[in-house]
């Protein structure tokens, strides 16, 4: 029983101490966190919008067919009205990233902290949506475009039977959920580990709040 006393009293000091620890100094750990893990959050981002203009270029640059194709595409509206509303969109979450990554920076208050971290993880939140959003759209788009502007193909679906036509549709959405499920561990590896990294940082601040 003595043992059991003087462990709590041990533990009830180390408690003491952290708190006393967490008064003086855990915030410019904090500040220090946060600012890293947005500022790796940012340069992901830009690595990111860099390996998508890859992928579009260099099958541009080896294929002509793909280049014939993609030529052909661009004559209609929509796919080229889609393709400057991902463009804006990535550039738009580049900018909201680094104006996050400024504001934690120079902040010297754990409130303002609080609501960087709060809005780093809505503009994460709704780009991962709106990428899962597009390949959920451009999957049926794509085969509808090879449909209008593919002969070969638009004879084919005409000749099928019903049944073939229904394996089609089928085929079409097992791929667009194959495709989603794919992109969204993509985004929560790529962007969850860092997330919940900052929000343990923001439940941190909380408790300096209260």
């Amino acid at each position: 029983m003595d043992e059991l006393e003087l462990l709590k009293k041990d533990w009830n000091k180390d408690k003491s101490d952290y708190k006393n620890y967490s008064d003086t100094d855990i915030y410019p750990m904090l500040h220090k966190k946060s600012s890293s893990i947005v500022k790796t959050l940012f340069y992901i981002s830009i690595a990111e919008f860099a390996f998508w203009i890859l992928v579009n270029i260099l099958p541009y640059l080896l294929s002509e067919k793909y280049r014939e194709r993609l030529e052909t595409s661009y004559e209609n509206p929509l796919f080229v009205g889609l393709s400057i509303l991902s463009l804006v969109v990535i550039v738009l979450f580049i900018y909201l990233l680094f104006k996050s990554y400024k504001a934690i920076s120079i902040t010297d208050s754990a409130k303002k902290l609080m609501e960087s971290i709060l809005r780093t993880r809505k503009v994460i939140k709704y780009y991962v949506i709106f990428n899962l959003v597009m390949i959920f759209i451009s999957i049926p788009l794509s085969l509808y475009f090879e449909f209008n502007e593919n002969i070969e193909f638009h004879d084919q679906v005409e000749s099928m039977n019903s049944t073939q036509t229904m394996v089609l549709y089928a085929v079409t959405i097992l791929i667009t959920g194959v495709f989603l499920l794919v992109f969204w561990l993509f985004y929560k590896l790529l962007y969850g580990i860092l997330l919940k990294r900052l929000n343990r940082n923001y439940d941190e601040l909380k408790k300096l709040e209260v």
